[in-house]
């Protein structure tokens, strides 16, 4: 038999605010047990549930990319949805990778004004047209 642990508990061993763990079990991610008075109750495998959303949304998945990984049998890692969220990354990767040299080429140019640089001036056109967005995904909470 697995050990049944309160909410104050599961927050306290996963780092998460126990009105996070209210919000997933409210989107489904997670469930409670049961009660003890006021408090919720979860079983003890909540807590690799949770390592698993955390990893999830370290990786930039959204809690509906997560909660589809969940299933009754327990979860299902699609594999194609890993490989598209590598491949996503590493596109994240070289466009932050190219600002951030960009960004150390301003600092270091020699020009008079970072307006005459010409890499300087690049970085400021892609901008301009939006090249430069934050990788996350809007919308929604972000919890």
């Amino acid at each position: 038999m697995t050990e049944t642990i309160d909410i104050a508990e599961v927050a306290k061993r996963s780092g998460l605010p126990a009105s996070t763990l209210r919000y997933y079990e409210e989107k489904g991610l997670i469930q409670s047990t049961g009660r003890r008075g006021l408090r919720r109750l979860f079983d003890s495998s909540v807590l690799q549930h949770l390592a698993l959303i955390s990893l999830g949304r370290f990786a930039g998945f959204s809690l509906e990319e997560i909660a589809a990984l969940f299933t009754p049998d327990g979860p299902k890692i699609d594999r194609d949805l890993l490989l598209a969220k590598a491949d996503e990354l590493d596109n994240n990767i070289q466009r932050i990778m190219a600002i951030r040299d960009g960004l150390r080429h301003a600092a270091e140019c020699r020009a008079p004004s970072h307006f005459e640089c010409p890499k300087f001036q690049r970085l400021l056109r892609a901008a301009g047209k939006g090249k430069l967005k934050n990788p996350r995904k809007s919308g929604g909470k972000t919890r």
